[in-house]
């Protein structure tokens, strides 16, 4: 088969792969929202909880469950002009639909039985994410015991506003502080829950968001098809994991604020630029290319291209680090609690980052010492269709921004 027959498969077969592809979401982490709740006690079985929730969210859910209109009127024009009295206000105005959406989707128990809410005050305006959230101050009565559970059903995927709410729950009470992470799937959990199960519940959650992330697995599969021996890989993905690690937890910090907008078109290209930099050396050296896969049996060292790759990959580290905070909606001020959560999220994207190269690159390498030119045209054919899905990636998020 000639180089250029050759050529002509690979393109063919990524633009199918391009068009099996072109189904999936182009942003792993739109259409999501998160709230926040701050979980402290008080006296006589009190329980108060501070609700931190995306504002245009909670005034359209809100009118359209408890049918009131004019809420949507006053809260919708109040978004409009940008003004967080004005929008506290129409709040105000509103307060039994508001609260009344907000109180039969999130709750207290005590033993098994709700505790009854009030509220404590009027609402407040703040920010998060880079769009205004409201603070709703809700006082539970649990005089009738402790063992407390928490549980948040707010802005649910089937009201068709948004995918899926992450709530992010912190609590000082009964003597243990903590925090955890509900979603559809895990609605609720018990205050006096194990270390353990604090544990999972955000190692879960970071092994779910990487499963579940198809630009962050394509982005790790050209690492792998791009690197031609085990070390080659182990530097790539060292370098990834402690770039994307850094900017987590800046994020956490609150110390780095980058818009959404800007973060996923350069995680789009960073997918398209990885794999296109292995398929433009395959494309150079034309019929003497399996010498890329040949050398991976030799002396390993980092040549200067191999190091600009090393680079290369570790600014965009760098950017898919800000994707993983994004999926918490985490750009504000930390606390030593929550922060032990997040690096546990760390913990499970790296658990899952791990299995893929353990599973995927002792097949690439069979197939490419067993027969390397088939080895090579497979490695490109995935090269080509990963470049050019991320590009399409990038000029849709370019659009939707």
């Amino acid at each position: 088969m000639s180089p250029r027959v050759r050529r002509a498969v690979v393109l063919v077969t990524a633009a199918l792969i391009v068009f099996l592809g072109v189904g999936q979401p182009a942003s792993a982490h739109g259409f999501t929202s998160t709230a926040y709740v701050h979980v402290t006690g008080g006296e006589r079985g009190q329980i108060r909880t501070r609700l931190e929730l995306e504002y245009d969210l909670l005034v359209v859910s809100a009118a359209d469950a408890e049918g009131d209109d004019p809420l949507f009127q006053a809260g919708t024009a109040a978004f409009e002009d940008g003004d967080a009295d004005e929008q506290a206000a129409a709040l105000d105005a509103h307060r039994k639909a508001a609260v009344g959406y907000v109180t039969k989707r999130f709750s207290v128990m005590s033993k098994g039985a709700p505790c009854k809410p009030a509220q404590a005050g009027d609402f407040t305006m703040g920010w998060q994410e880079g769009v205004p959230y409201t603070v709703l101050t809700l006082d539970w009565d649990c005089s009738r015991g402790d063992s407390h559970e928490v549980r948040s059903e707010l802005f649910p995927g089937t009201e068709g506003y948004v995918r899926d709410t992450k709530t992010i729950v912190t609590y000082e009470l009964e003597g243990v502080s903590g925090s955890a992470a509900l979603d559809a799937a895990h609605p609720s959990f018990s205050i006096s829950q194990s270390w353990f199960e604090r544990f999972w519940e955000f190692f879960r959650l970071g092994a779910e968001h990487l499963l579940t992330g198809i630009d962050h697995i394509l982005f790790l599969l050209a690492l792998i098809v791009g690197s031609r021996r085990l070390r080659e890989i182990v530097l790539a993905a060292t370098s990834f994991t402690l770039a994307h690690s850094v900017t987590f937890m800046l994020a956490a910090l609150g110390v780095v604020d980058v818009p959404g907008r800007v973060v996923e078109p350069v995680i789009a290209l960073s997918i398209a630029v990885v794999a296109g930099w292995y398929l433009w050396r395959i494309w150079r050296r034309g019929d003497h290319a399996t010498d890329l896969v040949a050398a991976g049996r030799g002396h390993f060292s980092l040549d200067r291209a191999g190091w600009v790759r090393l680079g290369v990959v570790f600014c965009f580290g760098l950017v898919h680090g800000l994707g993983f905070a994004g999926a918490l909606g985490i750009d504000a001020a930390w606390s030593w609690t929550l922060l032990w959560s997040l690096l546990v999220f760390n913990v499970g994207i790296e658990a899952v980052q791990l299995g893929i190269i353990a599973v995927v690159f002792p097949l690439l390498v069979l197939v490419r010492r067993r027969a390397p030119r088939a080895g090579l045209w497979v490695s490109g054919v995935i090269c080509a269709g990963v470049s050019v899905m991320g590009l399409l990636w990038c000029v849709q998020r370019l659009l939707e921004s």
